[in-house]
């Protein structure tokens, strides 16, 4: 484990639910974030937002713990979580889906689900938590996941990952790939999570797909974190330019 991971550091009831402090982060000798600061506070959805190569992909490495920093902290509920194994991240509530969306494609519908049982969940339970918010996984239960659609194999994606109560939720370039319908009733989805109390931190490329239920925008280019509002101060600065449309 991480030396500057520190297990006696408490836990902050007032604090944001997720917090990067001074995040710098780096592949080799390249450093890639310059001092990131930004707070995710509980029930929002905060999206991050800037061309492919700004550094978005890489914040959400960090503050899912599959990256190091190489200073600065990671807080939940103000406590130092920079360090912290998998496990223990995820007993924090912490869940991520990653770019690609991580499923396995040649296990059914149900397979996959299964797999969420890990986290001391039942597999009932897991299944009526997915098929009740995502009707038509419970259609294609018994389907290897492989064969489904791009958009379904988001939804179960996403049910996998909700199905374990997360308290902040990670999501990477959720609309890659998909047609801009599915991509709208995914992030339905998304901002009725949020409406449930869950901390949401989104990397999207193109801006319009997420800024109509994110409550807060942080514009990130070249490892920087350059602005941080709401979409409507943001809203000269989202030009299509290098935002996308």
């Amino acid at each position: 484990m991480n030396a500057t991971y520190h297990e006696d550091h408490g836990v902050d009831a007032g604090a944001p639910l997720l917090e990067l402090v001074d995040i710098h982060a780096a592949y080799g000798s390249i450093e890639v974030l310059h001092g990131i600061d930004l707070v995710v506070p509980q029930g929002a959805v905060v999206a991050l937002l800037g061309p492919n190569g700004a550094g978005k992909s890489t914040i959400l490495k960090v503050a899912s713990g599959l990256l190091t920093p190489t200073s600065g902290e990671v807080r939940i509920a103000g406590r130092n979580v920079v360090g912290a194994p998998a496990d223990q991240l995820a007993r924090l509530g912490m869940c991520t889906i990653p770019e690609g969306r991580g499923i396995f494609p040649n296990l059914t519908v149900r397979e996959n689900l299964w797999m969420a049982t890990m986290a001391g969940v039942p597999l009932a339970e897991v299944e009526e938590i997915a098929y009740a918010r995502f009707p038509r996984l419970g259609e294609r239960r018994k389907q290897l996941a492989g064969t489904m659609s791009g958009g379904e194999q988001q939804m179960l994606s996403m049910a996998r990952a909700l199905s374990v109560n997360p308290s902040i939720l990670l999501l990477d370039e959720l609309s890659m790939g998909l047609a801009p319908l599915v991509v709208a009733n995914l992030y339905e989805i998304v901002a009725q999570v949020s409406k449930e109390g869950v901390s949401i931190l989104v990397s999207e490329q193109f801006a319009r797909t997420v800024l109509g239920i994110a409550q807060y925008a942080a514009i990130v280019l070249h490892g920087n974190v350059t602005r941080v509002g709401t979409p409507a101060e943001l809203e000269d600065e989202l030009s299509a330019a290098y935002l996308g449309s």
